[in-house]
């Protein structure tokens, strides 16, 4: 008997297992019984990214912090939040295009028009051109990346303001600045050319990663990646550049060039708290790509003892992984990609498949609920969804969509003309720099 929908969305709902757990009416561990609270119960409290996968993170001074949600939104059962939504969005219509990334619970999801990742989303809003609001239930530098590419006049709302992202921290503009001229130290001028026509270094930026480091990377010649894209980016990179700066997400950066076939010892990490970041001048005249020290907390949980668990316990199971897991994991993966090459490589999979995936549990949960013909489970047995993205939850949703009925635009997210110019350049690029059309994963060994 195929599943109904709402037994699919109990099954995909991480936050009901997690409300079970911490009852004690189920099996399992989360990382913190505080995941079943209200996020609004963490808005007044310190400064944090609250529970799940980043909260022992370090959040910057002057983080975004969410205001008190009205306590209708509070105090409203899960039915009557839905219903409530579902209002609004018919009296809204054409006004209002809701996005949701995949790692959003799934109570959000439901009331999503588009799903997909961050650059998907954001081209998606591009379809909806009449929108007045895009409500983008993901996280902070999503809602900058989607006001860069969407319409004039567009509001880009998100619900939640303390939905930050503790990778996208870890490389501020102005420790991204310091470096630079620290490396014109090592290298000399950074706009001469060799005899081959490139520059010493060209940077280079994850879509994780504020608009003002997009603004950066725009200014000094260099170009955004996402996980799908990140060889095709390196390659154009690499014809440019004699070496690559890549932030925020140490990870991506090594997996993809190792891929290329650059040696480890040719990827030294910036930490940008120590001199030349923490290198020789030695170190870094030999270098292809300077990896910045930042990662995914969601991602640095998965470990090559999980792997070698999984193929115990299941033999003949597909170990996917995410390219922002550390490269030991990616190693012994059978393959890496993005959350859409995660998604379609379960979809394409004759029924009665095995899979063990190695990314934020609540894609996972759902792509378990949503192909019952195969067995999908997360990688870690723990679940700790992603910190930030948990901070959006139907209650606000409901609030910033109830707000747009009454002709009031609340959480707008906007990126000034000084910043939004030479991050578009940056993007430009990378929309101007096509992968082959079989993009290859990141292959585990």
């Amino acid at each position: 008997m195929n599943p109904t929908t709402e037994q699919t969305r109990a099954a995909a709902s991480v936050d009901r297992t997690i409300r079970l757990i911490t009852a004690g009416a189920a099996a399992g561990e989360s990382c913190s019984p505080e995941l079943a609270k209200g996020p609004w119960e963490f808005d007044a409290g310190p400064v944090a990214y609250g529970p799940g996968s980043s909260m022992s993170d370090v959040i910057p001074t002057g983080s975004p912090r969410q205001g008190a949600l009205p306590e209708a939104y509070r105090t409203a059962s899960a039915d009557e939040l839905h219903a409530r939504i579902r209002a609004a969005k018919a009296t809204l219509g054409d006004r209002v295009v809701v996005l949701g990334h995949f790692y959003q619970r799934d109570e959000v999801i439901e009331h999503a028009d588009f799903v997909g990742d961050s650059f998907q989303l954001a081209n998606a809003a591009l379809t909806r051109p009449e929108a007045e609001a895009i409500v983008f239930c993901g996280v902070h530098f999503m809602a900058e990346t989607a006001d860069l590419l969407g319409a004039p006049g567009q509001a880009v709302i998100l619900p939640n303001l303390a939905a930050g992202c503790s990778m996208a921290d870890m490389a501020d503009e102005s420790s991204v600045e310091e470096c630079w001229e620290q490396l014109e130290s090592v290298y000399g001028d950074l706009t001469a050319v060799d005899a081959d026509g490139r520059v010493p270094v060209i940077p280079v930026t994850y879509m994780n990663s504020s608009a003002a480091l997009k603004g950066f990377v725009g200014r000094h010649g260099g170009i955004v990646c996402t996980s799908s894209n990140a060889r095709t980016v390196l390659e154009w990179a690499f014809e440019r550049g004699q070496r690559v700066l890549f932030f925020p997400d140490q990870h991506l950066g090594r997996n993809t060039a190792k891929a290329m076939g650059v040696p480890p010892r040719q990827m030294p990490m910036w930490n940008p708290r120590k001199a030349l970041g923490g290198n020789g001048a030695g170190e870094l005249g030999e270098a292809r790509v300077i990896l910045w020290h930042g990662f995914c907390s969601v991602h640095r949980r998965f470990t090559v003892d999980q792997i070698s668990q999984a193929r115990i316990d299941h033999p003949g199971v597909q170990v996917i992984v995410h390219p922002e897991c550390p490269m030991p994991v990616v190693d012994a993966a059978d393959a890496a990609g993005s959350t859409d090459f995660i998604v379609k490589a379960i979809q394409a999979a004759p029924a009665g498949s095995t899979f063990a995936i190695g990314t934020e549990i609540n894609l996972v949960q759902r792509l378990a609920a949503e192909h019952p013909q195969h067995t999908i489970f997360c990688l870690d047995p723990v679940v700790c969804p992603c910190s930030t993205m948990y901070r959006i939850h139907p209650g606000y949703l409901a609030w910033v969509l109830e707000e747009l009925v009454e002709g009031r635009v609340v959480n707008r997210i906007t990126v000034g003309d000084e910043v939004a110019e030479p991050a578009r350049a940056a993007l430009e690029r990378m929309l101007a720099a096509k992968p082959p059309v079989a993009a290859q994963p990141v292959a585990g060994a």
